[in-house]
């Protein structure tokens, strides 16, 4: 249906090359032309002023989720004001041993219009289905909650 490209540059910059010294900052360019700067995470000796793939992954859930979301309301003609979401990823040890983000919890907190917001209920039922339809969370292992989400209405 469609393809995603994304080019992944890394340069070693240390003189010698061993787990404690190479550096990890590197850049993600996307077709848009977009360049990111990524590192690994400062646990595993990343650069903390770079994005790190666990917060992309985290980031790309939220994001996709909030994507969704915004097009069923739309749809449903809900007037949606602003949109914020404080999403938590948890990196443990598996059945195996190995590290994986086993969960990501999304805390959206969504401002409507006054004239144009839905009942609790109907909020409900919108992050339910934006988390049935949104493509990441559909492409991964790792458990995704949508936290009961914060509803304003602008007055």
């Amino acid at each position: 249906m469609s393809e995603h490209v994304a080019t992944i540059r890394w340069r070693r910059e240390s003189v010698d090359f061993t787990y404690d010294t190479y550096n990890r900052a590197h850049t993600w360019t996307f077709d848009g032309g977009v360049t990111v700067p990524g590192s690994a995470a400062p646990a595993f000796l990343g650069d903390p002023d770079r994005v790190d793939p666990e917060e992309a992954f985290v980031a790309a859930l939220s994001s996709c989720h909030m994507l969704t979301f915004l097009a069923l309301a739309a749809r449903k003609r809900f007037v949606v004001d602003s949109y914020t979401d404080d999403a938590v990823g948890l990196m443990e040890k598996g059945e195996t041993g190995r590290l994986w983000v086993s969960t990501v919890t999304l805390r959206p907190r969504v401002t409507f219009a006054a004239d144009a917001a839905p009942d609790p209920a109907q909020l409900d039922r919108l992050h339910a289905q934006a988390h049935d339809h949104c493509f990441i969370a559909n492409s991964v292992k790792t458990t995704v909650r949508v936290d009961r989400p914060a509803q304003d209405v602008a007055a």
